[in-house]
């Protein structure tokens, strides 16, 4: 599948706001010196190209070199900005950063990674460490450009920066669920989310609803994985979000637990269905601290009628290790890699 993205197109006026002092003269100063007209006001500075844009294509290049990240999180800017009022005023509101404005038009990140990229999902198995049987599999995204393949890691980071998260979060849990149908049977689908691109769950999730819905995937067997640390960033928003996935059935995973006594705070608040021990603490389970919290968090997992995942495990001392602390379940390469499943059964999906 090959989404399509808002990239923009040339600009040849600019309107920037920022409540910085000292960011919007030095943008002046540069756009003076290269010819173009620059209009101010208080908080606000109007560059305007009257041969075509091409100048503003360079006087964005040299602000990428020019001022520091945190300036560029600092300036609102709208290109091409409407003469009427109220509509001026609507996308003054909602208009993005100049990091996000450089990242879309490539000038700081190579953007080709999203624009140009054919995404799909590929499932690692997760397996039962009692039985040794297969329950379940985690959805993984993705992409391939010039050849290259890249990791679900660099495309959400790239989609971050270019104020993409939303659409690309929203692609990849619809697509994991939609590559699924065919194969999956009576095992579970993990499929990882972030709450910051969700930002009303009765609205957001609509498309994935629908996805569960026409895959035939019974809702109870689908985990939504939430990073532990996002947890941490707005705990309530976080609640609030996964509230909403256990109205519709679906059941809730806390993953990339690592070692740390506020791990078992965070368990204790969201109470998820499922506790993912990071690979970081895996790792480390022959150390008596990480052992100790290992232990601690499965016993919490499994008094909140949980059961916990041991990620990481590469051999079979790790999994060993993993069942003694109270693990129930283990994920790693020691079980099977991800694997992109048969071309005809991927889902193709068009983003409007």
């Amino acid at each position: 599948m090959r989404p399509s993205w808002a990239t923009p197109q040339r600009a040849r006026r600019l309107l920037l706001a920022s409540t910085l002092d000292h960011v919007l003269p030095s943008i002046a100063r540069v756009a003076n010196a290269m010819g173009l007209t620059v209009g101010t006001a208080p908080g606000l500075l109007d560059v305007v190209d009257h041969q075509g844009g091409r100048r503003i294509d360079r006087l964005l290049e040299r602000l990428a070199r020019e001022l520091t990240g945190a300036e560029t999180e600092s300036v609102r800017v709208t290109t091409d900005p409407p003469a009427d009022g109220v509509s001026l005023a609507t996308r003054l509101l909602t208009a993005p950063t100049l990091a996000v404005e450089l990242a879309r038009r490539g000038v700081t990140v190579e953007m080709s990674l999203l624009t140009e990229a054919e995404l799909w999902p590929v499932y690692q198995p997760i397996m039962s460490l009692t039985s040794g049987g297969m329950v379940g599999h985690e959805a993984l995204l993705r992409g391939r450009v010039d050849g290259r393949e890249v990791g679900g890691g660099d495309l959400f980071f790239l989609a971050q920066r270019a104020g993409w998260l939303s659409r690309l979060d929203r692609l990849a849990r619809e697509a994991a669920i939609a590559g699924a149908a065919h194969w999956l049977g009576g095992a579970d689908l993990y499929v990882n989310s972030d709450p910051a691109a969700v930002h009303r769950p009765s609205v957001c999730l609509a498309g994935t609803e629908r996805a569960v819905h026409e895959a035939g995937i019974d809702p109870r067997q689908v985990v939504f994985e939430v990073v532990a640390s996002h947890a941490v960033t707005d705990r309530e928003h976080l609640l609030s979000v996964l509230e909403h996935h256990r109205s519709l059935g679906w059941r809730v995973a806390l993953d990339d637990v690592g070692v740390g006594w506020s791990s078992l705070e965070l368990v204790s608040v969201v109470r998820p269905d499922v506790v993912k021990l990071s690979k970081a603490l895996v790792c480390r389970l022959g150390e008596p601290g990480p052992n100790a919290i290992a232990r601690a968090l499965c016993e919490l997992a499994h008094l909140q009628g949980g059961v916990v995942v041991a990620e990481g495990v590469e051999h079979e001392r790790m999994a060993d290790q993993a069942r003694a602390v109270g693990a129930d379940l283990g994920q790693g390469w020691l079980f099977g890699r991800p694997v992109r499943p048969e071309p005809e059964s991927e889902p193709e999906l068009v983003l409007a």
